[in-house]
């Protein structure tokens, strides 16, 4: 049986070697698929400051309430999650949407569609992930995530990132 929360969350993702931040704080729908399944769903409210966030940031807040580092399109996301593998999914954003398969220890995928007047219709990007570390923790209902992932483009390293998702409770 599926179960229904809204809860409000902080997603944010950063890079530790390439300039990439950003930090949505808003209310999602958590739903219950089974003991350790779980979908989340969050739609981005709008972006009113992305200065106002970093000087936040800057001085220690961890998720600046109703501030969002990223364009000013809304933006849409499906994350399935478990303790094996986390699936994430953005859409609606008019610039980009993007589908990232994780699991603990071995390549996944990263998939980036383009606008279509950017890239032949429907062709993504494929790029593969390397998850170091992908942590659910909350019982019953998960409370964080944290994974930890390198971007590689066939021999390419992209980058280190690291996504959190705080749910509050």
């Amino acid at each position: 049986m599926l179960t229904e929360h809204r809860k409000p969350v902080c997603l944010s993702l950063v890079s530790t070697d390439v300039p990439v931040l950003s930090v949505v704080d808003a209310a999602a729908t958590l739903s219950q698929k089974g003991s350790d399944r779980f979908y989340l769903l969050l739609t981005a409210p709008p972006n009113t400051s992305s200065q106002e966030a970093l000087a936040k940031l800057s001085v220690g807040e961890a998720c600046p309430e109703g501030i969002g580092i990223a364009p000013t399109n809304p933006r849409t996301w499906w994350l399935e999650i478990s303790p094996n593998r986390v699936i994430m999914t953005m859409q609606g954003n008019a610039q980009l949407n993007y589908r990232h398969i994780w699991k603990q220890g071995i390549s996944g995928s990263s998939r980036y569609w383009l606008p279509t007047e950017s890239s032949p219709p429907n062709k993504p990007i494929s790029l593969r992930n390397f998850t170091n570390i992908l942590v659910l923790d909350g019982h019953p209902l998960p409370r964080n995530l944290r994974v930890e992932y390198e971007l590689w483009a066939e021999k390419v390293q992209l980058g280190h990132y690291i996504l959190n998702l705080e749910i509050q409770h």
